[in-house]
């Protein structure tokens, strides 16, 4: 008779390249024991037979099915799903299927549109949907107290609520000071979201409405020289014959959440006209 060929947990892992750590998990399932432990040592061997079992547990893996449906497929004896459990794992697959390619369409999109903020001119002229926002104002020192206002504030009270934000992302401030001023910035917040929501005290919900002529100008650099693609913004506006109709917004795409270097921050100022 021949003798029974055993091998170490390392050789094992390395001939069917699974990490230890993952034959171990799989022992504590219950899915795959050693097929001797030796009590003195303490080492464990498998044998040549659990190699086909480790190769099916994969494969099945690969199919979607957990360790613990393939835990159950073993203990019934069948090891093998049944017409049923493939419909089921078939249409689980289709629907994630449909979620995969719905994120990938929302990505293009996202990926399109940042590719024509980064490639558009100096100026255009666009329209604005109607959109429903999720607002924050307060009178913040400076420019600078913006970006925390936004990230440790707004954002937790955004997630708390529940806010679900459509991609391309579109966020946004007004200054709502009468005179310009380098401090006690009266600043409004805005963020798309898909619904209204209940209001807080921190967000308030608001339905804004579509504008069908806005200039659109590129500002390249720190929120401090908003100023300088302001004077610039109205300069064009007049000399092009066109006037004012409405509270200029700045959109952010690039700033200090992805960018560490202000002088890179991408941001377009979009001034309503007639």
């Amino acid at each position: 008779m021949s003798k029974k060929t055993k091998l170490k947990i390392g050789e094992f892992s390395r001939l069917m390249q699974v990490t230890v750590k993952t034959l171990r998990h799989y022992e504590q399932k219950g899915l795959l024991t050693p097929d001797e432990v030796d009590e003195s040592t303490g080492y464990r061997y498998y044998s040549i037979g659990q190699m086909q079992k480790l190769k099916d547990i994969r494969d099945l893996q690969r199919l979607g099915f957990s360790l613990d449906e393939i835990k159950d497929l073993y203990e019934d004896d069948s090891h093998t799903p049944s017409i049923q459990q493939m419909t089921e794992k078939i249409k689980e697959t289709e629907t994630q299927l449909q979620q995969l390619i719905a994120r990938r369409n929302q990505l293009l999109d996202w990926r399109n549109s940042r590719k024509e903020m980064k490639t558009m001119e100096k100026f255009s002229i666009q329209s604005l949907p109607e959109i429903i926002v999720a607002s924050h104002r307060e009178v913040i020192p400076d420019y600078a107290a913006l970006g925390p206002m936004c990230y440790e504030k707004i954002g937790p009270e955004m997630q708390r609520l529940g806010c679900k934000c459509p991609t391309p992302e579109y966020c946004f401030t007004m200054v709502h000071n009468k005179e310009y001023t380098p401090t006690d910035i009266d600043i409004e917040y805005c963020e798309q979201v898909e619904e209204m929501g209940q209001d807080s005290s921190i967000i308030q919900f608001k339905r804004l409405p579509a504008i069908h002529k806005v200039l659109c100008m590129k500002h390249v650099g720190p929120y401090e020289r908003f100023y300088e693609s302001f004077i610039e913004a109205f300069r064009y506006i007049e000399e092009q014959g066109y006037k004012v109709a409405g509270q200029p917004r700045t959109s952010y795409i690039d700033g200090a959440w992805n960018q560490d270097d202000p002088e890179k921050w991408l941001s377009i100022i979009q001034i309503p006209i007639v």
